[in-house]
């Protein structure tokens, strides 16, 4: 009996613990069996190579990191005929490929790119990104753009297609529904807070580009209150990240309604992070005579 089968949309998961893009290589390896995993992420993908942003650009705080990497990538070209390849003959579970892109147009590209890549494949897409088309406002902010593109995206693929949003916003709810109208399967919720941090001594900015993503264990209360208020709107299944550490935050986010969860900081502070959550829920549900579906939004009141 798997007690902890999942699945995202149409994508079926032997068990619900992946990973935060950004946070996680295949170097992890080298601590445990990656298969043993529901899901690999990778990193966040553009059109073009990035180099990333200047240092400094990660800060540890006093409960939680900052990070300015910039999307720092090879570009969609080599991380289809070198990267992906290599992924997809070495792991044996399902590979979600984070992408982002500065218009409509270069999302659905970079989309049709992959697409043309065999494997067991889904999509995450980053809408945290400025938008060119918009005054480079962020995808993600925007109800309507939101749409736009995932009707766009879900029109180019069978795939899962994952939309990745962005708690920086006024109305989560609003940005959420956009997506599930647009053809969204599935949500991923949240990405970073914006966070800086300040030398007081000399006034100086921890980070070179001054604001960053804040992540770890401080933003866990408000990714688990967003995860619940969209999964009480919504009807398609939650990816949920922010601030999970181990088994007993993972549970925290099923009751909430998340039907998977993806370890972020917390692989930073320890890398075997993720199976050792794993191991945990399964003892868990296993000691109380449990399934994941006895939990999914079942949080009491």
């Amino acid at each position: 009996m798997n007690r902890l089968q999942t699945s995202l949309g149409k994508l079926q998961l032997s068990n619900p613990i992946t990973v935060a893009s950004g946070t996680f290589g295949t170097e992890y390896g080298s601590f445990y069996d990656l298969n043993s995993l529901g899901a690999y992420v990778s990193k966040t993908i553009t059109l073009h190579p990035k180099p990333g942003n200047p240092p400094p650009r990660l800060y540890e705080t006093e409960a939680g990191l900052i990070n300015s990497i910039g999307l720092q990538n090879p570009g969609l070209d080599i991380f289809c005929s070198q990267y992906l390849p290599k992924l997809s003959s070495s792991l044996s579970i399902p590979i979600i490929v984070s992408f982002s892109g500065s218009t409509i147009e270069e999302f659905a590209f970079i989309l049709e790119r992959l697409e043309s890549v065999e494997g067991n494949i889904a999509y995450e897409v980053n809408i945290s990104c400025p938008n060119v088309e918009n005054e480079g406002i962020a995808f993600g902010v925007d109800a309507q753009t939101v749409r736009k593109l995932t009707e766009r995206l879900a029109l180019l693929t069978n795939r899962e297609l994952i939309i990745k949003l962005s708690p920086n916003v006024s109305d989560i709810v609003s940005i959420a529904k956009a997506a599930v109208d647009g053809g969204a399967d599935s949500l991923a919720l949240i990405n970073t807070l914006y966070g800086m941090a300040i030398d007081y001594k000399s006034g100086k900015s921890k980070i070179k580009r001054g604001i960053g993503g804040y992540s770890g264990k401080a933003i866990k209360p408000v990714a688990l209150a967003l995860t619940y208020k969209v999964a009480s709107a919504i009807n398609i299944p939650i990816l949920a990240m922010g601030g999970i550490y181990n088994w007993m935050d993972a549970l925290e986010f099923f009751y909430a309604g998340a039907s998977a969860v993806a370890i972020g900081t917390g692989n930073f502070v320890n890398p075997t992070a993720a199976r050792d959550t794993l191991i945990g829920l399964e003892d868990y549900m296993t000691e109380r005579n449990l399934t994941l579906k006895d939990v999914i939004g079942k949080v009491e009141f």
